[in-house]
């Protein structure tokens, strides 16, 4: 074995999925260049490519691992017992994660798994298929719990209570400062609004 072969790699795949995340914070995804990511981690460029064939599949992949990172905490709001509490919790995680992790929150407005899909059905097809299962599952348990019957209005329901609504307030929070107390609250009372009526 060589002294090259035998050497362990300085930075990791999670060094340079967070080179490009503070680079996208710093002067937007335009700013999260191939080079500009080996500069900040004091790498050369042709081992970036290495690990990651191009610049677009090192942001799709730092999408999804952004998407997995904000799932924990919708998916423990989702697994408390009385479907009330759990329904506020997990509004009030959206809006506090995105107020929070503002740089994060911008990178998860760049794609769609949908679109992903398309665009890397090799490399990122098997994580991507798997990526909402969790929460398509919990919504569902929620659903049952909120609702008693799980159908395709029910779940249609829930799911813009509880994802819509607060989606639609984080994209008009971007840019926009601190989480006003507010917001949340108005948020927080329109899903229940939309959990409470009748069908």
């Amino acid at each position: 074995m060589t002294a090259e072969m035998g050497r362990t790699a300085k930075y990791t795949d999670q060094d340079i999925l967070d080179a490009a995340l503070g680079l996208t914070a710093e002067g937007g995804v335009q700013a999260a260049t191939v080079v500009a990511i080996a500069k900040r981690i004091g790498a050369p460029s042709g081992s970036i490519y290495h690990r990651f064939a191009s610049r677009d599949l090192i942001l799709a992949t730092l999408w999804i691992r952004t998407v997995r990172r904000f799932q924990g905490g919708f998916l423990e709001a989702l697994a408390l017992e009385e479907p009330v509490d759990a329904a506020r919790r997990a509004v009030s995680h959206t809006l506090q994660w995105s107020a929070s992790h503002h740089s994060e929150a911008q990178v998860l407005t760049m794609y769609r798994r949908e679109d992903l899909l398309e665009l890397w059905p090799e490399e990122l097809g098997p994580e991507l298929a798997s990526l909402n299962d969790e929460v398509r599952r919990a919504m569902v348990r929620f659903t049952a719990a909120q609702f008693a019957v799980v159908n395709a209005e029910t779940l249609g329901r829930a799911r813009f209570a509880l994802i819509e609504i607060p989606t639609v307030a984080v994209r008009q929070m971007m840019g926009n400062g601190p989480l006003l107390p507010w917001l949340e609250r108005t948020v927080t009372d329109a899903a229940m609004a939309v959990l409470r009526s009748t069908p």
